[in-house]
């Protein structure tokens, strides 16, 4: 054999060897990787929901959640999970603002508690104001949508003297309170409702039957105390205060803490109802005669 046919043989055998390594790589060692990777593509194939399908479950899954929405918001309080402290001062600086200028509101974080599946923020709250400013904030606390809790509560009537010497009676109120939240979102709807709390006028049941404080005569109307009847005239009485101020009224003109509520020619007198801080007083004054003047002289 001579030297160019042995090594074409050579060269042969070795491409032999190459070929069928190749076929025994391709066929068992990447045969079997491809064999895994085509059963795991057949896996997450049969996973693959149309896109029509995942269409239809999620507009499924909207009117469910829309519908659930629905019944919480129908609900008389809600206990919201992504409650900050911060909310319950920015519920309350909404509420003060339509009070009036001599209503004054104070909010203090205490603490956080835990009550079971619940947690509170707990606040003092003190106010001084007008009688419907604090109820006002008393009825929105208890009907708002958050779940708030007034845990204790004072509440009286003070009197202070405004720049022109009047008396002015304001409600004092002090409480605590307890702002409810949870980790659980399934106590609230998605979307936070705004309270829409109607606000009413109340009868102030504090305000004293008697006052102690009487008002200044500010606007220079007739004091009928210790007042005489001069003369009655077709268009109205003629009278003297005690300063000798004098003054022509007629009936259903107001006086100092009344009204002149009749004029009586036939027997010559005027009469006056007063409200003396509670006590309703009837005045007759008389017209003086010449008789009466000397009788007064003579004592």
């Amino acid at each position: 054999m001579n030297k160019k046919l042995r090594s074409t043989l050579l060269l042969l055998a070795l491409l032999i060897i190459i070929v069928a390594g190749s076929v025994y790589y391709y066929s068992f060692y990447l045969g079997k990787e491809l064999r895994i990777k085509q059963k795991k593509l057949k896996e997450l194939s049969e996973k693959v929901i149309d896109e029509a399908e995942l269409t239809n479950k999620l507009e499924y899954l909207k009117g469910k959640s829309l519908e659930i929405d629905s019944i919480l918001a129908n609900k008389k309080f809600f206990v919201y999970s992504d409650l900050k402290p911060v909310s319950f001062f920015q519920f309350t600086n909404k509420l003060s603002r339509p009070f009036s200028s001599e209503s004054v509101l104070n909010v203090e974080y205490i603490d956080q508690k835990a009550e079971g599946e619940f947690k509170t923020y707990n606040y003092k709250l003190s106010a001084v104001g007008k009688f419907n400013d604090v109820f006002g904030l008393i009825r929105a606390i208890e009907k708002s949508k958050f779940l708030n809790k007034i845990k204790s509560f004072s509440i009286g009537t003070i009197v202070q003297v405004d720049k022109r010497g009047v008396p002015v009676y304001q409600t004092t109120l002090d409480c605590e309170i307890k702002s409810y939240f949870t980790s659980d979102k399934s106590f609230a709807p998605s979307i936070e409702i705004i309270d829409s709390i109607e606000s009413k006028v109340l009868y102030n049941f504090l305000y004293p039957l008697i006052q102690t404080e009487i008002p200044p005569n500010i606007d220079g109307l007739l004091d009928v105390q210790d007042a005489r009847l001069l003369a009655l005239l077709p268009d109205g009485a003629f009278i003297s205060d005690n300063k000798g101020n004098t003054f022509l009224s007629s009936e259903g003109e107001e006086v100092y803490l009344g009204y002149l509520t009749k004029i009586n020619y036939d027997n010559n007198y005027v009469t006056f109802i007063l409200n003396k801080g509670g006590i309703i007083e009837k005045v007759n004054l008389y017209l003086e005669t010449i008789e009466s003047l000397k009788k007064k002289k003579e004592h």
